[in-house]
C-alpha cells in the first residue's frame, strides 16, 4: 500500500497544477511547512503533510460546487477519492473553516458531515497554511492575513472572515510553536 503522501501529491497536482498553478504552488509550500513541524506530530506527520498538499483542492473548477472550498474539497475526497477519513476532516476544517462556513450559512452542513480532528492536528494545518504565501514561500500569519484581506477586500465575506479568525489563527500558531519548542527541549 502506498504511503499517504505518495497518493496525495499526484492527486493534488492533477486537480490544481494545470488550472490553478499559483494555488498548486501554495499547496506545495504548505506541505513544505508541514515537514518542518513533523517532529511534533509523530505518527500523524504524514497525515498532516497529505492534508497540507490537498487542503485547497476545493478551488479546482471541477470540484467547486458550493463555492466554499473546504467543503467542496472534503466532499470530493470522501465521495470520489475514497480518502482517509481523518484526512478528509482536516481538509474540511482547515484554517478556521467553521467561521467562514458560518458566514456562508454552511456551518451546520460542514459540521454535520465532517467532525473536527484533534486540536494539535487542526492547529498544525492552520499554522502551515497561514505561514505560507499564495506563491508557496514562507511568511508569518500577520502578513498572510493582511495579504488575504488586501486580495479580497476588507468588506468582502473573506476579508471579514479572516479578520474575525485572526485571534484564533494567531493562537494556533502560538500553540504549534510552543509544541515545537517543547519537543526540542526534550533530551534525546
Amino acid at each position: 500500500m502506498p504511503k499517504l503522501t505518495e497518493w496525495a501529491y499526484p492527486l493534488a497536482e492533477s486537480l490544481l497544477a494545470g488550472s490553478l498553478p499559483r494555488r498548486w504552488k501554495h499547496c506545495l509550500g504548505v506541505a513544505e511547512r508541514a515537514r518542518t513541524i513533523a517532529l511534533v506530530l509523530a505518527q500523524d506527520a504524514e497525515l498532516l503533510e497529505a492534508a497540507a498538499v490537498l487542503h485547497d483542492i476545493g478551488y479546482a473548477p471541477d470540484l467547486a460546487k458550493t463555492g466554499f472550498h473546504p467543503l467542496d474539497g472534503a466532499r470530493y475526497l470522501r465521495d470520489v477519492a475514497d480518502a482517509d477519513e481523518r484526512l478528509i476532516n482536516l481538509v474540511a476544517h482547515h484554517s478556521c473553516a467553521w467561521m467562514e462556513a458560518e458566514a456562508r450559512g454552511l456551518r451546520e452542513e460542514l459540521e454535520g458531515e465532517f467532525p473536527r480532528e484533534s486540536e494539535p492536528l487542526n492547529d498544525a494545518l492552520c499554522y502551515c497554511d497561514m505561514n505560507t504565501t499564495p506563491d508557496g514561500t514562507p511568511t508569518n500569519p500577520i502578513d498572510r492575513i493582511n495579504e488575504i484581506t488586501g486580495r479580497y477586500g476588507p468588506d468582502s465575506l473573506i476579508g471579514t472572515f479572516i479578520r474575525r479568525a485572526e485571534p484564533e489563527i494567531l493562537a494556533c500558531t502560538s500553540r504549534v510553536l510552543e509544541r515545537v519548542a517543547a519537543v526540542k527541549r526534550q533530551p534525546m
